[in-house]
């Protein structure tokens, strides 16, 4: 259940490091093979590629300039849109992917992203064997920063609480509608968020206690709400009905 929001704001910055270093790497690699680029598109592509200056048909001059230009910002700006997504899913989806460390979660949401753009043809311009070779290494490197960031800033904007009752059996904690009892999950710094007393059998609920960043409006009533301002606790109390 975590923050969606978060995650979101996380991946901005993660998103733009990833996408702008993998679209601007391609410039760079482009450059650097330009007489390979030039003879893989006169070989490969002469109907759009192929032609000469002055004629109708664009040089390969012209196309590698389009590629530079034009095809590299595009995939670019895909790729930062496909990683605030992933971003979003990550911090929907925290408490439930692999590892302990917010960064480690992130790794394998990251691995997904990188998945996710490869079967797109966004992960970067394979051309010839070299380049497929050094994009796949930076790819792997670029997906261990994204990560490294959207983890970092994810903590940075999140709290964790845990939700503890004092009989699970009899009192669940129903938190934003959703049944919390014996779990920890992460909210958005200084988010609120509705919480009830939900009792069953001979119990009825008595008092909230709380503890750490959490701040609670009316620890008397079963439904109330709560305030997140840092990691804590909240614990649910009942008592017998006479």
């Amino acid at each position: 259940m975590g923050s969606a929001f978060a995650g979101v704001k996380a991946g901005i910055l993660a998103g733009i490091v990833y996408a702008g270093s993998m679209g601007l790497f391609n410039v760079l690699l482009l450059y650097a093979l330009k007489g390979d680029v030039l003879e893989f598109l006169s070989a490969n592509l002469p109907s759009a590629c192929g032609g000469v200056a002055g004629g109708f048909r664009p040089t390969p001059e012209e196309c590698f300039s389009s590629v530079v230009l034009v095809y590299i910002p595009y995939f670019i700006f895909l790729g930062f849109v496909i990683s605030l997504v992933f971003a979003a899913a990550y911090g929907i989806l925290y408490e439930h992917l692999p590892g302990q460390s917010p960064r480690v979660k992130a790794a394998s949401m990251g691995v997904l992203l990188l998945i996710a753009l490869l079967y797109l043809g966004l992960a970067g311009l394979s051309f010839e064997y070299t380049a497929r070779i050094l994009i796949s290494l930076f790819d792997l490197a670029a997906t261990v920063v994204y990560a490294v960031i959207l983890g970092g800033l994810y903590r940075r904007y999140t709290r964790s609480v845990e939700f503890v009752s004092q009989d699970e059996n009899s009192l669940k904690i129903i938190v934003d509608g959703r049944n919390l009892t014996g779990k920890t999950r992460t909210f958005h710094l200084r988010s609120s968020h509705e919480v009830k007393g939900e009792t069953s059998g001979d119990s009825s609920f008595k008092e909230w206690a709380i503890s750490g960043g959490v701040s609670i409006e009316d620890p008397r009533s079963f439904r109330t709400t709560i305030e997140v301002n840092g990691d804590g606790m909240l614990k649910a109390f009942s008592t017998k009905k006479r």
